[in-house]
Formats: structure tokens, C-alpha cells, sequence
């Protein structure tokens, strides 16, 4: 069952329906496929496209539709998710929640302008971004190559991939508050964990050179090995449950 029920138009109760549909892939077992796609079904039927009106949904329910488009070959969840996402990216808030001058996306319409940090720059929130990271690498892992506006995904994939590498820290980690070292500056792995694994994905795919993005990879995974890793397994430097960069 999902959180809220089928009814639920809400990212966050719909993600475990990732997790159930991969299970139903290995055992296709029906009542594990039956409430995520009852949900995602209902949403298909509306024209009501500004659910997505913070970034973390995008990984949270981008997807699942990807993989129902894939099971059923059903392009109206292709379509869906895109007229979704395109709301988000380019109407939501202001005029979206993605600058395309600086290639990163605010985390919701909180973050946009006027919002500043305190010393003057544009907001954005290292994790808000990775999970934007995340989700259009799934997308493009799951939709097939002539998947309707996989083009699109890849296209901003891509502009994300040439924006972070110039803010990386020293020390390998990127900020919390990607423009603003001084906007609670410090290590922090959860950012920095999502971009890492996007950049590695880009690499294994073809779509980045390694020799430009190994030594990002190398430099902010052996960061998070050093100062992150406890010998028992558990993570430091992350950042508590948030939507913002603090403490």
C-alpha cells in the first residue's frame, strides 16, 4: 500500500513504488505493481500538472512513471512526467525552479528571487541539486533511446555536469549551499554523494569524458571515504532533513 493511498498525487508517497516495481521486475507478483500504478493512473487522467513544486519529488516520482512508460510502452506516462517536469522547471515560482545562467535549480519557490544568501548569491541547495541529478539519470537508465523528450533530460544532464565541476571545494566535497561557501560552509556528504554518482553514471555511459570527470570523481570519493565513513558504516557529515543549506 502506498502512504496516503492511490488517491495521492504526492511525490513522497509514491517513491516506494520505485523499490515495488523493481520487485515486481525480479517476481511479477500483481498486488506489488496493483496501488503504485492505480496512482500514477489517476494522475494521467487530469490536465493538473504543479504537484512537483519542489525539487526532491522530481527523483522521488520521475521514476516510476518512466518505468510504467517502459512496462506498458505507454507513452501518456512519458508524456505526463514531462508536462509535469516542464511545469517545475520552467513555470513553477517565478519562472521556474531551474536557471538556466547558472545550470542549478532552486529547491522550491522560497529559494527563487528575491531570495538571497547573505552575502548576496543565488540559493541553491547542494542536496536539492543531487537529487535533481538522480532523478534525471534514472530517467535516462530507464526511458529507452527513442523514448519521447529523452532529449530533454539529457540536455540539462548535461548543462548540471558543467556547472558543478567549477564548485567543487578543495577538499573535494561541494558546498551545501552550492554558490555560497560562507552560507553554512563545511563538509557535507549528501550533495556531494548524488553528484558523484552522477558524474561516474555519465562516465559508464559515454556521455562524459573521463579524463575531465575521473579525477572529480576520485578527488570528492575519497573525501567521503576519509572523513565520512565510521568504522561501524555510519555516515557523518550529512546533513540533517532539510530543504535549505543550515547547520
Amino acid at each position: 500500500g502506498l502512504r496516503n493511498g492511490i488517491k495521492t498525487r504526492n511525490a513522497d508517497d509514491q517513491c516506494c513504488g520505485q523499490t515495488y516495481l523493481d520487485l515486481y521486475l525480479i517476481d511479477p507478483r500483481p498486488e506489488r505493481i496493483r496501488d503504485i500504478k492505480a496512482s500514477i493512473d489517476s494522475m494521467l487522467v487530469t490536465t493538473k500538472k504543479d504537484d512537483w513544486s519542489w525539487v526532491d519529488a522530481l527523483q522521488m516520482a520521475m521514476p516510476v512513471f518512466a518505468r510504467l512508460g517502459v512496462m506498458y510502452k505507454d507513452d501518456r506516462y512519458f508524456e505526463k512526467m514531462y508536462q509535469m517536469y516542464m511545469h517545475t522547471k520552467t513555470i513553477h515560482g517565478d519562472k521556474g525552479l531551474y536557471n538556466p545562467v547558472e545550470k542549478l535549480w532552486w529547491r522550491d519557490k522560497d529559494f527563487d528571487p528575491p531570495y538571497i544568501t547573505s552575502t548576496g548569491k543565488n540559493c541553491y541547495w547542494s542536496r536539492g541539486d543531487g537529487w535533481v541529478v538522480a532523478a534525471l539519470v534514472r530517467v535516462l537508465e530507464i526511458m529507452p533511446k527513442n523514448a519521447p523528450h529523452r532529449e530533454e533530460y539529457e540536455k540539462t544532464y548535461l548543462e548540471m555536469m558543467q556547472a558543478l565541476p567549477p564548485l567543487q571545494r578543495q577538499d573535494g566535497y561541494w558546498n551545501v549551499s552550492l554558490m555560497d561557501e560562507n552560507d553554512f560552509g563545511g563538509k557535507e556528504l549528501t550533495g556531494t554523494a548524488l553528484f558523484t554518482y552522477g558524474m561516474a553514471w555519465g562516465i559508464n555511459h559515454g556521455l562524459l569524458s573521463k579524463k575531465q570527470y575521473l579525477p572529480i570523481i576520485t578527488k570528492a570519493t575519497n573525501a567521503m571515504l576519509k572523513d565520512c565513513v565510521q568504522p561501524n558504516g555510519f555516515l557523518g557529515y550529512v546533513q540533517g532533513t532539510g530543504k535549505e543549506p543550515k547547520d
